[in-house]
């Protein structure tokens, strides 16, 4: 981690991994009747198992969805910056979250 201004304060900052944990169908969450009787697929920007890395510039990862990117940048943020989370049972550095698109939503964890 390398130390950067953030207004009249010095914190640190560090690279944050993020990994695609799986990607929902949109008929696995409305049971085969999707709203408005659209024709819908899984999201098409990200794949389950796919690996970004933020640095410590803290820019979205080329390749990432932008969607995405906004469900999470706060939590990224976090990270980045020394934070940490009730993440999950042996791990407070890490933060499971999901897209908030709500017809073909990916979960990631960071």
């Amino acid at each position: 981690m390398s130390r950067r201004q953030l207004g009249d304060f010095m914190v640190r900052v560090g690279k944050v991994k993020i990994t695609v944990l799986r990607k929902l169908h949109p008929e696995e969450i409305f049971e085969g009747s999707l709203p408005l009787g659209e024709s819908s697929e899984p999201c098409k920007m990200l794949r389950a198992k796919q690996e970004f890395v933020v640095g410590e510039d803290g820019r979205m990862s080329e390749g990432f969805c932008h969607w995405a990117w906004n469900a999470i940048f706060h939590f990224v943020f976090a990270l980045r910056t020394g934070g940490s989370s009730s993440g999950t049972k042996d791990d407070k550095t890490s933060i499971i979250g999901c897209c908030n698109d709500g017809l073909r939503p990916s979960h990631i964890q960071t």
